[in-house]
């Protein structure tokens, strides 16, 4: 062997021992740069700018929450959206940042519940983030601590641990703004009961800071529980919120139940009720009896007209209550002993 030929090989040894050694340290700081990177790189930038929110599992569970001119609204409902609640996801999503690598075998995908949503069995959020010019999917799966889970970029194949954790739920009826109204208990001047099976009644009171009422008609020999019974119910109406939403278009039957609270200063609220199995359902108007409060009714009505408001169990019951919930119990007749004889 020829001293060049020696040399060529040598050469190229020193060649390939010298691309090894490139590649080794070009995966050695992949690896390094790689934890504490954004999932989503652009997204923490772009969160004044997203448009669109999109939120589905597999089971077909969806919510798709949109800003418009008039801000963000619940597109599944037509429902103003819980901004708070939403601005807090977004900047969540920009805030997430790798942990470490995990499997990239789309078998192990469903231990981690980062498997496509397209599966009716699969367990993760895929949530699609979209500004204009820009979309980021990421399927957010299982947790694996109290700060991190798992997540997988959509159409990727590498998953990944990451934090902070995340868990959304994809139910329009979490992103709905809760908010229906908020009537104060001291503002109610007089209640009227109007329920379906049982006697209507009046509750009224003179002063606005006197808890006792009077109540009209009073039944014949019942007296009520006490001057101040009717008082819990002037605060059916105050910060009242809604378990879900729905249109209520021109349907008028089944609304049974009525009720009408009057303020010391002239606004009328009318709450209509009806129960479908075991959902609470209202409707609600306003309606003003003075000039100071027109503005308040109309905007009262330029929001929850037209709109049937599913409402908790127990604010139901609130808002129509039974006139013999505020009675004292008729007093049972003294029996007369049998057997005795008279002296």
């Amino acid at each position: 062997m020829t001293a060049r030929r020696v040399a060529l090989l040598l050469a190229a040894g020193l060649v390939v021992i010298a691309f090894a050694m490139w590649v080794a340290s070009k995966r050695h700081l992949e690896r390094a740069t790689l934890t504490g990177d954004p999932v989503l790189p652009g997204l923490e930038r772009a969160a004044n700018a997203v448009t669109e929110v999109d939120l589905r599992k597999g089971d077909g569970t969806r919510t798709t929450l949109k800003r418009d001119s008039a801000g963000w609204n619940v597109a599944e409902r037509g429902w103003p959206a819980d901004t708070a609640r939403l601005r807090k996801l977004v900047l969540d999503l920009g805030a997430l940042n790798i942990v470490e690598e995990k499997t990239r075998l789309p078998a192990n995908y469903p231990q981690l519940g980062v498997e496509d949503v397209t599966s009716p069995q699969a367990t993760g959020t895929r949530i699609d983030t979209i500004a204009p010019g820009k979309t980021w999917a990421v399927i957010i799966g299982k947790s694996s601590s109290g700060k991190s889970g798992y997540v997988r970029i959509a159409g990727k194949p590498q998953s990944l641990l990451a934090a902070p954790l995340l868990a959304p739920d994809a139910d329009p009826r979490s992103w709905l703004d809760h908010t229906l109204i908020d009537l104060g208990a001291d503002r109610v001047r007089e209640i009227e009961e109007r329920p379906a099976d049982a006697p209507a009644f009046t509750a009224t009171r003179v002063k606005q800071d006197a808890p006792e009422f009077t109540l009209s008609p009073l039944p014949k020999g019942r007296v009520l529980t006490g001057p101040a019974a009717a008082e819990p119910t002037t605060a059916a109406l105050s910060v009242l919120t809604l378990e879900d939403v729905h249109r209520s278009g021109a349907r008028a039957d089944g609304y049974d139940t009525h009720a009408v609270f009057r303020t010391f200063d002239g606004l009328e609220v009318s709450v209509a009720g009806r129960k479908d199995g075991a959902r609470s359902l209202v409707t609600i108007s306003a309606r003003a009896n003075g000039a100071q409060t027109q503005a308040e009714a109309q905007t009262l009505n330029a929001r929850l007209g037209g709109w049937e408001f599913e409402i908790p169990e127990y604010r139901y019951t609130a808002i129509f209550k039974p006139l013999e919930e505020l009675l004292q119990k008729p007093v049972e007749p003294v029996k007369k002993s049998r057997g005795a004889k008279p002296q």
